[in-house]
């Protein structure tokens, strides 16, 4: 996928992720909104990539399936809403299987997803 076709790519992907009862269920806390206000998006975008790397980009994570919060941070809530939360999500999700590293450019596309779903919850709430 070329850099230019991931916006479209994210807009597709959190409309198909709306029709999981369980995936749209997700919101952030008035707590986690007002840190990812504070923070800005570029520092919230550094921490979706830092976690993103850290959590569900080896190839076989510590406590795959558990390793994510389902709240603390906002990137946490997100990863659970967008599917990016443990490489079974991903792989059933975003089609990227398991038992591999996730290249620079999954985490990238991962990430613009998670932070597309950040902002759309943010423009859905304001301050």
């Amino acid at each position: 996928m070329r850099e230019e076709e991931v916006p479209a790519w994210v807009g597709r992907t959190l409309v198909r992720l709306g029709h999981s009862n369980f995936r749209a269920g997700f919101s952030l806390s008035a707590r986690d909104r007002s840190y990812a206000r504070a923070r800005g998006k570029a520092t919230i975008n550094r921490h979706a990539h830092e976690m993103l790397v850290k959590r569900v980009g080896p190839a076989h994570p510590l406590k795959d399936g558990k390793q994510t919060p389902y709240r603390g941070h906002p990137v946490f809530t997100a990863q659970h809403a967008t599917g990016t939360c443990c490489r079974g999500c991903i792989q059933r999700w975003h089609h990227i299987p398991k038992g591999r590293p996730l290249t620079d450019r999954e985490i990238d596309r991962l990430a613009a997803l998670v932070m597309g779903w950040i902002e759309r919850d943010l423009m859905h709430h304001p301050a």
